[in-house]
């Protein structure tokens, strides 16, 4: 029995690297704890003790991400004797509870991967765990990736340079590239940098980052919404939006002069909804010409 559960692991990680090939996909790893606390660096640390944890939520490793995939499917060969050591001392009783840290929903493995990996492959909802929780500003989901991990670095840094992590901690920004926190930034500088002209003086990061938010950032959004291009491109947060609308209202200078970004927001809104049912009537034409075409003898 304990050579087949491994064995049948192992044929199931056959078939995931393959499934990943022909998709051109990499490999999926489990989270390094490591990279997790470098990236979020969690503020705070609570013993929670022990307590049934998801399975699935079991994202992480402290040690082990070269012998177990995302999965906790085996890497290696090497696995196998520790693996039937744990399934046969445990064949007639519960595990006993693994360590783990939890940062959001994410839980990362301390003591226990072989029994993690066990219990993915009986199918086990939940695990009993000694559990430790990080807190961090960034809630990490229980899917994380290595992805989510730059985001939530990203914010860190752009919320403690803008100075709004002082004047407004709990504001929550989140872009769909990375690349976009480095892009706000500049927005909160450049404001930083007119409002000291006008004061002669050098003002508080905290203090230059309320005044974009309030006068620039949450005017912006209040826009965006009236406009409805949340519904125009709903594939994107409110600060991709914003990038947006600031970026626009750049490129519209030379036409029509230093417009207020409601108004960028109102005419960026109406030439991308143009732009939209555009595309969508060339491609519904072009659907109906193929059909047509192939409908003809």
């Amino acid at each position: 029995m304990t050579s087949t559960t491994f064995d049948r692991a192992r044929r199931q990680t056959a078939y995931a690297r393959l499934a990943r090939i022909l998709r051109q996909e990499g490999p999926r790893d489990l989270l390094p704890l490591d990279q997790a606390v470098e990236r979020l660096r969690p503020f705070a640390r609570r013993y929670v003790g022990i307590r049934p944890i998801p399975v699935r939520q079991i994202v992480g490793t402290d040690s082990r991400g070269s012998d177990f995939d995302r999965d906790f499917l085996p890497r290696r060969a090497g696995v196998r004797e520790r693996w039937h050591r744990v399934e046969r001392a445990f064949a007639e009783t519960g595990f006993p509870p693994i360590v783990v840290y939890q940062l959001g929903e994410a839980y990362f493995v301390i003591d226990g991967h072989h029994r993690v990996a066990i219990a993915r492959r009986q199918r086990m909802e939940t695990i009993d765990a000694e559990v430790t929780e990080l807190r961090a500003r960034w809630h990490l989901p229980a899917d994380a990736d290595v992805v989510e991990l730059i985001h939530a670095e990203q914010e860190r840094t752009f919320m403690a340079e803008s100075g709004l992590a002082d004047a407004r901690p709990e504001v929550r920004m989140r872009f769909s590239r990375p690349v976009g926190y480095v892009e706000l930034l500049e927005t909160v500088q450049l404001h930083g940098y007119h409002l000291m002209l006008a004061a002669q003086r050098a003002l508080p990061r905290a203090e230059i980052a309320a005044d974009w938010y309030s006068t620039v950032y949450e005017p912006t959004i209040e826009a965006i919404h009236a406009e409805k291009l949340d519904e125009v491109c709903p594939e994107v947060t409110d600060p991709d939006r914003f990038l947006w609308v600031w970026n626009r209202r750049r490129e519209l200078i030379p036409e029509y002069g230093c417009q207020q970004l409601g108004e960028t927001a109102r005419r960026a809104t109406a030439e991308l909804a143009r732009e939209r049912r555009g595309v969508r009537t060339l491609l519904r034409r072009t659907a109906g010409r193929r059909a047509a075409a192939a409908a003809r003898p």
